[in-house]
């Protein structure tokens, strides 16, 4: 209303709005509710337009103060002097337009903020006491405490998902009875519940997966009739089909009654994406260079989920290499990406990478032939274990020579991931363990192994997640090899606004007699932050990192860097764009003094 054209025979009004009683957080919900205050800029049309606001206004000041809990507020309106429902108040607006803009005085007395009373959940038929309620703690429904409306509006939604879990799809509250004692100050509420039969799943239908191999979605549904009804494991179900690319929406539909055997049919409707794409990306950083990547991708190859993305990365190290000055600054990387899902079992997915490229650091001048082949196995929702063969076969320079290197490894990667957002976590738990024997691994030979893991972790303190507070750590090592035998770009390094932010790209890490960097057997990083939301898409983000590679073969934390800073964070549909403000504070010689980074996604 406030953008559009200004309203014909516009009736300016000064407002006077005083609210008594309350803290000043009930003014600022007063003051959001009345369309007099938020729409004052836009006078309204002729004298039944400011009649109409006024009106509107005591309705839903009166809903603000049940909101917060003031079931006696008493709301006073007066338009050119004259409540907004007298008979004669348009006569006493037109003759006030003629002396000026129309005086409308609001008053609003708060009274006593009421509490929670009797809180009763009865069954709807029997009106008696209902077996298996929800707790009034869960529903936030404790007597004493403040009776907001919200609160109650609220803990209805909360009743039926109560009973939704409990087996029984349709679940409702048929009505409530609310009563303010004016006496006592308090609110009494009774809800009339009718929890519906105990079902079981029934049969699924499928509609819309014609884009896709026939029986591809039922055999990813994995839910055998007769189960008992969960709209928890229809959630898990939906999201799981919607990590195939293919799949653009995912829509689950439940019967509108239960079959004679007490089953719950459900139908899932799929919609598939576009099966091709392009695009391109650009990163920027003063410390580790440039880079422009375009890519390609398919996401329903053969029609049976298929994915293939192709990249083309052309970059451009920004300062000379500590290791290798008169090194080409000029890098590039051809990669390619596929994904065969369901090779053996549903739950089993063949997994390919492979990249022809050259990376310019300040370690090491790598060129190399990369190839990585595994089956990823998805034991649940959140736990896969994918097995690979790692090969690769490269040409480093160093600071001390240049070396053909070849390498066989078979990893073993474990995941677990049980948080609610990729890019924006606000509780759950991350975990990745990476064991990794070689049968050929440079210089060393057969018999080195890679030890790899990190857990991170997510608490939101309140329920709008305001306050989410956020812990990372990781640590790795190669034991079996010695330093100078493990090739260069399989050592660990830390540094950069992936590990430790402050501190330059691999910086963190140790150096040999001439100050360049070597990198090290083994690593140890944690961070932690505290995710601060000023408003809907505003944040703010103290944080704290350490880490540092050790040359030795378990981390022996010996010159340990400690960097601080804190971020931005602008909220979008997608996820948070993130820019982070880093400080070293124990900075050496070569670090810089400060770090910036810029972002989608949380840091971790």
């Amino acid at each position: 209303m406030s953008a559009g054209p200004p309203a014909p025979d516009a009736t300016p009004y000064t407002l006077t709005l005083n609210v008594t009683g309350g803290d000043s957080a009930l003014t600022d919900r007063v003051e959001a509710a009345s369309n007099l205050e938020r729409l004052s800029d836009r006078p309204p049309s002729g004298a039944a337009g400011l009649v109409r606001r006024a009106l509107a206004d005591r309705r839903d000041i009166n809903a603000a103060l049940y909101a917060a809990g003031y079931y006696g507020g008493i709301i006073r309106i007066r338009v050119a002097g004259s409540p907004p429902d007298a008979p004669d108040v348009f006569q006493r607006v037109e003759a006030a337009r003629t002396r000026g803009p129309v005086p409308v005085e609001v008053a609003v007395e708060a009274g006593p903020q009421f509490q929670f009373g009797r809180i009763e959940l009865l069954d709807a038929k029997t009106r008696r006491a209902l077996a298996d309620a929800p707790t009034l703690a869960r529903l936030r429904l404790v007597p004493g405490e403040p009776a907001l409306a919200t609160s109650i509006v609220r803990a209805e939604g909360l009743i039926v998902d109560h009973w939704r879990r409990m087996a029984h799809p349709f679940a409702r509250v048929e009505s409530k009875e609310i009563v303010a004692d004016h006496v006592s100050h308090t609110v009494d509420v009774t809800f009339f519940v009718a929890p519906g039969p105990v079902a079981t799943f029934g049969h699924f239908t499928v509609v819309g997966a014609d884009f896709l191999t026939p029986g591809f979605i039922e055999e990813r549904i994995e839910i055998a009739p007769g189960t008992p009804y969960s709209p928890e494991v229809l959630d898990r179900l939906r999201r799981r089909l919607l990590e195939y690319e293919a799949i653009a929406s995912v829509r689950v539909r439940e019967a509108d009654q239960l079959e004679a055997d007490g089953s719950l049919p459900i139908t899932i409707e799929v919609s598939p994406r576009k099966p091709r794409y392009v695009g391109f990306s650009a990163t920027y950083s003063s410390t580790d260079g440039s880079a422009l990547n375009a890519y390609w991708g398919h996401r329903n190859l053969f029609g049976g989920g298929e994915t293939l993305r192709l990249d083309a990365q052309v970059s451009w190290f920004g300062e000379k290499s500590e290791a290798v000055p008169t090194a080409d600054p000029f890098g590039y990387k051809l990669a390619a990406a596929f994904v065969k899902p369901g090779i053996y079992t549903a739950q089993d997915d063949l997994v390919a990478n492979a990249a022809v490229l050259r990376e310019v650091t300040n370690a090491y001048v790598r060129e190399a032939v990369t190839l990585l082949v595994g089956v990823r196995h998805r034991y649940s929702d959140d736990l896969t274990l994918q097995v690979s063969l790692d090969l690769e076969q490269s040409q480093v320079e160093d600071s001390t020579s240049t070396r053909d290197y070849g390498i066989v490894g078979v990893p073993f990667e474990l995941t677990y991931d049980n948080t609610d957002s990729k890019l924006d976590p606000s509780r759950g738990w991350r975990a990745a363990a990476t064991v990794e024997p070689f049968a050929y691994l440079g210089d060393a030979g057969a018999g080195p192994t890679l030890f790899k893991g990190s857990v991170s972790t997510y608490h939101a303190f309140d329920e709008r997640k305001r306050f989410i507070l956020a812990g990372r750590m990781s640590a790795g090592s190669i034991i079996g090899a010695g330093l100078y035998d493990v090739p260069p770009q399989r050592r660990f390094y830390v540094g950069g606004g992936g590990s430790l932010r402050g501190y330059e790209y691999q910086s963190a890490s140790p150096r040999n007699e001439d100050g360049i960097i070597i990198g090290g057997r083994s690593f140890f990083e944690a961070s932690l932050e505290a995710r601060l939301r000023v408003t809907d898409t505003i944040g703010i983000v103290p944080f704290f990192d350490m880490g540092s590679a050790f040359a030795s073969e378990w981390p022996d934390f010996d010159g340990m860097k400690y960097s601080a800073g804190v971020g931005l964070r602008y909220y979008t549909a997608i996820g948070p764009l993130r820019v982070d403000f880093a400080f070293p504070l124990n900075p050496g010689p070569e670090d810089g003094d400060f770090g910036v980074y810029v972002s989608l996604g949380q840091a971790f």
